[in-house]
């Protein structure tokens, strides 16, 4: 069987995320072969940072490849996916799966058919506080858990107005399929990805469109209010066949307290993660002689590795081992697409969509 570090790698979208994922790979010691990006000063970059060629042309790529990431803007993943799949690669996908659900669709149809495997980049999952959660609940702690609040909530965190970000044809939307994706899978994952059968939302766009918008920081240049195409904040309700729900808070930019906050509630006991500080909590209740309860909340402590780590950690031993792995599969990809969509149509509609 191959080992983790002799799987070559290579990375499709040579931007933030993309340097990324490199710096982590040659941390842990893997075999980062080569990258490939349409633009020459992002190949320039690359080469002078990690010593190794930077392709213009994807196929270039593939041909020294084992595996790659795929981490260019949301419009652009189905055409790299599907070529890498094709070429017989394993893929990680980065969040989302795709700018629309029609395209997330066709990367899903091409998965299942090919030799290789892709495999979404959720990087959330795999934050300790998360596994340690996911575990209790695994082992029957919380009993049925029946309602997950899913909070993504920036105070003042728009993405430079003008990128890519705030394009609606090349990311699809806002910060609904920027960070709200994370929150959505989050949430469908301690639910165990159940079918989602009907969504209600409402999108907003009241901030980033106004010449007036006040703010500190920004992620690149600002474009200004004529850079700004998508919504920056939702707000949705999300139900599955057996009655679960989730309700969702997402944002880029808003007047009230940034919330990271994850509250999973169940029939024994729930629990609070908070994914912007990686604090866990536990909320029990034991009912003793009398009329009283004893009411304990646990804190629990964990070493808060890089989640984007250990993600690359459990792609690269699929690979090695020949064998898809059973977390962020295409499957969960297209399921968490799919209630992203409800909610635009949601919005758009003015009243709640059956998935089913």
């Amino acid at each position: 069987m191959t080992h983790p570090s002799d799987v070559a790698v290579g990375i499709v979208g040579l931007g933030g995320i993309g340097q990324h994922h490199a710096t982590l790979l040659v941390e842990r010691g893997a075999a980062l072969v080569g990258g490939m990006d349409i633009d020459a000063d992002a190949r320039r970059r690359f080469h002078e940072e990690f010593d190794v060629r930077a392709y213009k042309d994807e196929s270039d790529l593939y041909a020294n490849c084992d595996a790659v990431f795929i981490t260019t803007p949301n419009r652009f993943h189905e055409e790299y996916a599907i070529s890498a799949l094709k070429a017989g690669l394993d893929v990680l996908l980065e969040k989302p799966l795709a700018h629309t659900v029609e395209s997330a669709e066709r990367i899903a149809e091409a998965a299942r058919a090919a030799e290789g495997f892709c495999m979404v980049g959720f990087n959330n999952r795999f934050a300790e506080p998360v596994q340690v959660l996911k575990g209790y609940q695994t082992e029957g702690r919380f009993g049925e858990t029946t309602h997950v609040e899913a909070n993504y909530v920036r105070r003042r965190g728009v993405p430079g107005r003008g990128s890519w970000f705030t394009s609606e044809d090349v990311a699809g939307g806002g910060a609904l399929i920027d960070i709200g994706v994370h929150a959505i899978d989050l949430a469908l994952y301690f639910l165990d990805h159940p079918e989602v059968v009907e969504v209600s939302g409402e999108t907003r766009s009241e901030f980033g469109g106004r010449d007036d918008y006040a703010y500190v920081d920004m992620w690149g240049d600002d474009a200004g209010a004529d850079g700004f195409e998508v919504e920056d904040s939702a707000t949705a309700f999300i139900r599955d066949a057996d009655g679960n729900t989730v309700s969702l808070e997402v944002a880029w930019a808003t007047n009230r307290p940034t919330n990271d906050e994850f509250v999973i509630r169940g029939t024994e006991a729930g629990a609070t993660f908070d994914r912007g500080s990686n604090e866990l909590t536990l909320h029990e209740a034991t009912a003793f002689d009398g009329d009283h309860h004893h009411f304990s909340d646990a804190a629990i402590e964990t070493r808060g590795s890089d989640g984007h780590a250990a993600e690359q950690g459990a792609f690269l031993r699929a690979v090695a081992a020949g064998e898809a792995p059973d977390i962020n599969t295409i499957d969960e990809g297209l399921s968490v697409q799919r209630v992203i969509d409800a909610i635009y149509r949601s919005s758009e509609r003015g009243e709640a969509v059956r998935l089913d």
